[in-house]
């Protein structure tokens, strides 16, 4: 990088280095402010335009260099004996002489001479050029422009190399010129005003080279970006400034809009909130209201904009008479009319209006009208402030599909797109079906976001022609990640997908996950159309392992660990177009064990170890063990979102049922049900409701106990992070609480069960019966927040899950000793260091004092509310959570602080 030191250095003597300066709004004097007389301005260069140069006059004011004085008699012309060129280095003599008229054998005069001068400036070749007449020798001298031989930017940290260079006109192996230094300065000063840093100033300097090369380096001062201080609005009665403010998208500078770039001052954006303030008068009625003037200015420092509108709001109209009149033979215009939401008397809106002409339209398209031209005719009446409105709708022909196009598909294959058209050739049009058949093959996620299917006249009147021109996308997906999680420590996942094998719309894949507290590998295989039927056949093969978990001490213990290996077959129709129905078939071997080294005990003194309540639980031995489920079910999914990863609006629905005990050793009937709605409120506000539920009945009884449940622990339902926020993992419903009995009173006796949680053992013994709701608002932020993936909402979650069988709890209010003895061949459990018999026993475990406690199992909803951020960060997902709990039941483990995080690489 070169900068003005390095300039200095390189202004050796025969360099002839010289210096342009310029500022934001004004650059190098141009030759015609040289010539105009008087003196230059403080700073600037002499005439010539450059420093460190002798000044040059430009061809207009500049002499022709005579030769010797005529003598007395010679005419007034001469005839031009030669012309040479002298001064040349890169260009030919030649080629500098055919861009002037002087010839030999010509009359020479001034103003031959003068055109030269003015041809030869005009090919911007030259830096200098003198004509001199020796008694018909012409001898033409001339300085030929340098060469660039780089172009150097210093001072750019906001705007990067790769976003100037390609805008400015200077570039290496170019000839310099000073008319393109200024067009260059003014195009890097124009790039950071389009920015927002309207301060910003951009210094030129040339540096001069050997063999008539130089480098030209621009000094940018970026500046800070200039933010607007001020909205004034003048003329507004009806609504308040900040009324009008809030339907701006330019926003005022203010601490809390750190991330928005609405603060900045952009002039289209200027010009958009006029329009944006004219559709909000014309909302609200006041059809005569218009924009007086907008003006911009800014400040002294150029640090900040102050923007001034004025404005008139006229009168407000109401709706006088509203009609159709439709040339369509198949449309009532009566009938029409009333459907219409707008009513004589009704505030004018204009919005309303342009609302209907949309519907009108789809209307007349879904009955095959597809060239339909619906206009709005108002007459205004001034003296009662009315507006009516009437929607004609022009004469079309019923129009019917005569080709659909598929094009711009290299690995799809034409059948994949084709099959998600709902019109086929011959059908009659339908804008519903058209959009349809977009989301569809939106849904595919095989080609563009913005796919749109395009609509052609076909080759008569009443046909049309579909096409769906698409730009294929990669469809493979290679994903490793790992993160931190409040919920499972540290994370890896891995996974290989192909959505698109083959080109068929199959998909493959192989994922395998690895965690602290979970391990699962899974391969999966979806073919969506068997035998190009419209049925869907799938296939997963998986092995997982799950540690479960409790606390003590504020640390997390794993209880059971459980392994399960199996395998899911799947297939599906649709019953209609947004609904379908999903057949499953699952087999299971499952595996549930308990540490031996924490949990079991040698009672016996035959080496055989087995499950000790005491230590465990009469609910855990009761889980441990094998077992296979096979499993049969069905679900019933009723889907019209408009975006299945993110959607904004539409619905879901759910309902799913199944039955173990078709073989294997698992008997239960399953049932569940979800649904969701998504409500877009306008300005990027986004209302979400969700709700499910489930119950689980054993097919049969497992032991006469009535402390057992029929239903086993791992195939109950469980509730609490992250399906119920506010609440730790599985921190709601049933559990037992194991409370050590500690002293209280300072005299030595453990008598009092502690109060500190983190001194519990918490088991969660989930339940029968679940049901889950949430309510979620998704709140926009400027376009600045969008761009870095922050998606804040505020939400209210509420749940229970209950209905177990309560269990056999134990109270042991003195420290309980468990010894492997032999006495008379049996086994005794005592409290004392020596058996009946005086004789001595080994000692293998001391239990603490501790009582036992059932709680939670209700059915009373526990509430939360909070507050919560998506960000899509550079490093992976990213969700935060803040909630509170409002309502809990006796034993619910609250929490108030959760998040996850992952990173890609």
């Amino acid at each position: 990088m070169i900068g003005r030191n390095a300039v200095r250095n390189l202004q050796a003597p025969g360099l002839g280095a010289f210096l342009l300066a310029t500022t934001a709004l004004a650059v190098v004097p141009s030759l015609a402010m040289a010539q105009a007389g008087g003196p230059p301005p403080r700073g600037a260069p002499p005439p010539g335009g450059m420093r460190g140069e002798p000044p040059v006059a430009p061809p207009e004011a500049r002499a022709v260099e005579p030769g010797p004085a005529a003598p007395e008699g010679t005419p007034a012309e001469q005839i031009i004996k030669s012309v040479t060129v002298q001064g040349s280095q890169r260009l030919e003599p030649d080629t500098i002489l055919s861009y002037i008229r002087l010839r030999p054998g010509q009359a020479y005069s001034q103003a031959a001479a003068d055109q030269a001068l003015k041809d030869l400036y005009a090919t911007e070749l030259f830096a200098d050029v003198s004509i001199r007449n020796n008694s018909g020798d012409v001898v033409v001298q001339v300085k030929e422009n340098p060469v660039i031989n780089r172009i150097i930017l210093e001072g750019n940290k906001r705007l990067k190399e790769d976003k100037i260079l390609p805008e400015i006109k200077l570039a290496a192996r170019q000839i310099f010129t000073r008319s393109k230094v200024r067009a260059d300065v003014a195009r890097i000063i124009e790039l950071y005003k389009r920015q927002g840093r309207f301060a910003a100033t951009v210094e030129p300097k040339m540096v001069m080279l050997d063999q008539n090369r130089v480098d030209i380096v621009f000094e940018i001062s970026e500046g800070p970006k200039s933010k607007v201080r001020q909205i004034n609005i003048i003329g507004n009665e009806k609504f308040s400034d900040s009324e009008l403010r809030g339907e701006m998208v330019t926003k005022q500078a203010r601490f809390f809009r750190l991330f928005s770039s609405g603060t900045s001052y952009d002039p289209d954006r200027l010009a958009f909130d006029q329009q944006k303030l004219r559709q909000f008068y014309l909302t609200e009625g006041y059809a005569d209201f218009r924009v007086v003037s907008a003006v911009a200015e800014l400040t002294p420092d150029k640090r900040d904009f102050i923007i001034t509108y004025v404005v008139e709001e006229g009168e407000r109209y109401k709706f006088g008479d509203v009609k159709v009149d439709s040339q369509i033979r198949d449309f009532d215009s009566e009938a029409l009319a009333k459907r219409l939401p707008m009513k004589a008397g009704d505030w004018y809106n204009a919005k309303m209006v342009e609302d209907q002409v949309d519907a009108l339209t789809e209307t007349a398209g879904a009955f095959g009208y597809a060239f339909a031209d619906v206009r709005p005719d108002f007459s205004r009446n001034k003296d009662d402030l009315t507006m009516s409105v009437n929607f004609r709708i022009a004469e079309a022909p019923r129009v019917y599909v005569e080709r659909v196009d598929v094009n711009g598909n290299t690995l799809t294959q034409d059948k994949v797109v084709r099959r998600e058209f709902r019109l086929a050739e011959g059908d009659a049009f339908n804008t519903f079906q058209i959009k349809r058949s977009t989301n569809r093959i939106k849904s595919l996620g095989y080609f563009q976001e913005k796919f749109e299917i395009e609509q052609k006249p076909g080759s008569a009147p009443d046909r049309i022609i579909l096409e769906a021109n698409v730009e294929e996308r990669p469809t493979g997906e290679l994903q490793l990640s790992a993160g931190f999680s409040s919920l499972e420590s540290f994370i890896f996942q891995g996974s290989i997908r192909q959505n698109n094998f083959r080109g068929r719309g199959q998909t493959i894949g192989l994922s395998v996950d690895y965690s602290r507290y979970t391990r699962s590998v899974q391969v999966s295989f979806t073919e969506p159309y068997l035998f190009d039927k419209n049925i869907s056949l799938g296939v997963d093969v998986y092995r997982r392992d799950l540690n479960s978990f409790n606390y003590f001490n504020s640390d997390r213990n794993t209880t059971y660990k459980q392994a399960t290996t199996g395998f899911q077959i799947r297939a599906g129709v649709p019953l209609t177009e947004y609904m379908s129905l999903i057949g499953r078939y699952t087999f299971n071997l499952d595996d549930v064990t308990l540490s031996k080294s924490q949990f079991y005990a040698d009672l016996n003194g035959d080496g055989v170890q087995t499950c000790e309540p005491l230590l465990a639980g009469r609910y855990l031995c009761d889980a441990i063990g094998k077992r296979t489920s096979s499993i049969i079910g069905a679900s019933v999914v009723y889907d019209t979102l408009d975006n299945r990863l993110r959607p904004s609006r539409g619905s879901q629905f759910v309902i799913g049922g199944d039955i173990a005990g078709l073989g294997g050793s698992v008997k239960y009937a399953r049932l569940t049900a979800n649904a969701a709605r998504f409500f877009p409120l306008g300005s990027g506000f986004i209302f979400s409701v969700r709700g499910e539920g489930g119950i689980i009945k054993a097919l049969g009884s497992r032991s006469d106990d009535p402390s057992i449940d029929d239903v086993r622990l791992t195939d109950r339902f469980f509730l609490g992070e992250p399906q119920i926020r506010g609440f730790d993992i599985r921190g709601v419903g049933p559990r037992v609480l194991r409370k050590y009995l500690v002293d209280t009173n300072g005299d030595g006796t453990v008598d009092t069960p502690s109060t500190d949680r983190n001194q519990w053992v918490d088991d969660a013994l989930g339940g029968k019966y679940y049901y889950l709701s949430r309510a979620e608002l998704e709140i926009p932020l400027g376009s600045g927040a969008r761009e870095l993936g922050l998606r804040p909402s505020i939400y209210l979650d509420a749940g229970a899950v209950w209905g177990v069988n309560r269990p056999q709890t134990q109270n042991v209010n003195s420290a309980v000793t468990l010894y492997r003895q032999t006495y008379q061949g049996t086994t005794t459990i005592v409290t004392s260091p020596t058996a009946p018999d005086n004789t001595a026993n080994t000692v293998y475990t001391a239990i603490p004092a501790y009582v036992e406690e059932y709680v939670g199992d209700t059915p009373s909803p526990r509430v939360s509310v909070g507050i919560g951020v998506n960000w899509n960060s550079p490093f992976g997902p990213f969700r935060l959570d803040f909630a509170k709990v409002l309502k809990k039941a006796n034993g619910d483990d609250p929490k108030t602080f959760t998040f996850n995080v992952g990173t890609q690489f």
